[in-house]
C-alpha cells in the first residue's frame, strides 16, 4: 500500500492552486537508484496516462507508472518542513534494516 498523509496532500493542493492548477496531480517516477534503493522525481500532472496507477487522498491524485507504483508499495509521501528545509520526502512506512537494498553495508547511504 502508498500513503499520502494529510500534511503532504494539502500542501500539494496548495502548490497546485499556487500554479494555477487546480484539480490538477502530482506524477511520481523513478528517477535511479542504487544499494540504497531508488530515487524518486515528483512533476506536475494534469492527467493520468491509460496505464497510471491513481492514488487520491483528500482531493489530491497522485500517478504512478507501473515501475513507480511497484517500488512505492510501503511508502508514504509526506512533506516535511523543519525550519530550514522543506519538501516532499518518500519514505518506508516500517523503517529498519530491511527497508535497504542490499550492499548497503552499514545501512548509511549518501
Amino acid at each position: 500500500m502508498f500513503t499520502i498523509t494529510d500534511t503532504a496532500a494539502d500542501k500539494a493542493k496548495e502548490i497546485l492552486e499556487a500554479e494555477g492548477k487546480a484539480g490538477w496531480g502530482l506524477r511520481i517516477f523513478v528517477a535511479g537508484g542504487g544499494c540504497c534503493g531508488p530515487s524518486y522525481g515528483m512533476d506536475l500532472a494534469e492527467e493520468s496516462n491509460s496505464d497510471d496507477k491513481v492514488y487520491e487522498h483528500k482531493g489530491l491524485k497522485v500517478f504512478a507508472d507501473n515501475d513507480a507504483d511497484e517500488k512505492l508499495q510501503g511508502m508514504i509521501m509526506d512533506f516535511v518542513d523543519d525550519g530550514q528545509n522543506q519538501g516532499f520526502v518518500i519514505k518506508a512506512e516500517n523503517p529498519g534494516p530491511s527497508a535497504w537494498g542490499p550492499g548497503c553495508g552499514s545501512g548509511s547511504c549518501g
